[in-house]
């Protein structure tokens, strides 16, 4: 089916005197740099499920944002396959070490702790099985090779259970909303509402036919750059044409080649999940880890890290839509660690990286099929969906 007719989403987010859908729709008004950092955490293997091109009522995109502003369903079970190809290099299992002591906070150490033990979806192709019954009640499971690891809201309590480890991590909701999000980003919905958030007048939004996802009915919303410098070449939401729930998430790279990210259901259900879904009781033999306990702080914070955490304090961006740019400096000299302080990490590191130099000076610009980073020798960095020549020219800008 031929796309109908292009339409500009940017008047339904910003029109103050609309209806209370249009209204909230306004706060997806913010720079992509979000988007980038969010769909760069988990993606999903392409071609879910998809059949058919059913023949649905017209829509222009405003009206179809509006929709899915509106959109309220509070319940569902099904199954969401997740992979990602961000085009990382092969570390030999060190970027998991890496990602997994960066998501810790302070005094972390069990494996059951949802902050470390979801960026396993960082990388590979993943299977969730998902439930919801209102705000109070949610469940995720990912399912591995003879294992499972669940995260459960059940009123204030927040569970999360390592199968393979028999190790239980226990929250209360309002502990895990000051600290983390009780869910991670992991359905299409969690991403839809990220990406609806980078349109602006920066911005292309189309209604670009229809598909068939999970056997119901759907509308592709098509988010498109126009900016010239980002890595982003376009997002594609399925819109379920009843409930106006997304029901898959594709995020394609400029450079073209297969999805960064793309997230879909490849079953879904509206009816509601059992009771008995949402209770959880720690196994006989279970090593429990309370949140608060796990929060302590520890005695010392190395210096490094003391720098990183005063240059995250100082988080600026600069531009605006696609090409928004993340900077702040780590108040460290040689920005990554090197000599005494990092041994042969730096080297390490700095072998996957593209020596670049300008008026800023000299640095290593990392790069992924989406989301690229500069670190000069002075240590500030610079990082977002954007190209590795956009980068420099910000840190030459910033001299």
């Amino acid at each position: 089916m031929a796309p109908y007719e292009s339409d500009d989403a940017v008047g339904a987010a910003r029109d103050e005197d609309s209806r209370s859908g249009r209204r909230k729709a306004a706060r997806y008004a913010v720079p992509v740099a979000v988007v980038g950092v969010a769909a760069a955490t988990i993606g999903l293997v392409p071609a879910l499920a998809d059949s058919g091109d059913p023949d649905l009522p017209k829509i222009s995109a405003r009206q179809l944002i509006e929709k899915m502003s509106e959109s309220d369903v509070q319940q569902l079970s099904g199954t969401v396959k997740i992979s990602t190809d961000l085009g990382l290099p092969d570390l030999g299992g060190l970027e998991d070490g890496l990602l997994s002591g960066t998501a810790q906070g302070p005094g972390d150490g069990s494996s059951a702790d949802p902050r470390s033990k979801l960026t396993e979806l960082v990388s590979g192709t993943h299977t969730l099985r998902v439930a919801a019954d209102g705000p109070d009640r949610q469940k995720l499971s990912l399912v591995e090779r003879g294992a499972e690891y669940s995260l459960i809201h059940h009123g204030k309590d927040v569970w999360g259970y390592d199968s393979k480890s028999n190790e239980v991590y226990h929250g209360t909701a309002a502990e895990s909303g000051k600290n983390h999000r009780t869910e991670p980003l992991a359905t299409p919905e969690d991403f839809a509402d990220e990406a609806l958030k980078a349109v602006d007048d920066t911005t292309s939004v189309t209604v670009d036919g229809t598909a068939q996802v999970a056997g119901r009915d759907a509308y592709k919303l098509l988010i498109k750059p126009r900016q010239s410098g980002t890595t982003v070449g376009a997002i594609s939401i399925a819109v379920d044409a009843r409930t106006w729930m997304p029901l898959k998430f594709t995020l394609t790279p400029r450079s073209g080649g297969a999805a960064v990210v793309d997230a879909g259901f490849t079953q879904v259900s509206l009816a509601r999940p059992a009771a008995s879904t949402f209770d959880f009781t720690p196994p006989k033999g279970a090593k429990v880890t309370e949140e608060k306990d796990a929060g302590k702080a520890p005695e010392h914070t190395p210096k490094h890290g003391e720098n990183l955490a005063r240059g995250l304090d100082g988080l600026n961006v600069l531009g605006e839509g696609w090409t928004s740019i993340a900077t702040f400096d780590t108040g460290a000299e040689g920005g990554r660690p090197t000599g005494s302080q990092g041994g042969d990490l730096g080297g390490f590191l700095g072998s996957f990286g593209d020596q670049v130099s300008g008026k800023f000076g000299k640095g290593t610009v990392f790069s992924t099929r989406l989301v690229n980073a500069l670190i000069t020798d002075d240590g500030k960095v610079y990082a977002g969906a954007v190209t590795k020549d956009a980068l420099v020219k910000a840190a030459d800008a910033g001299k």
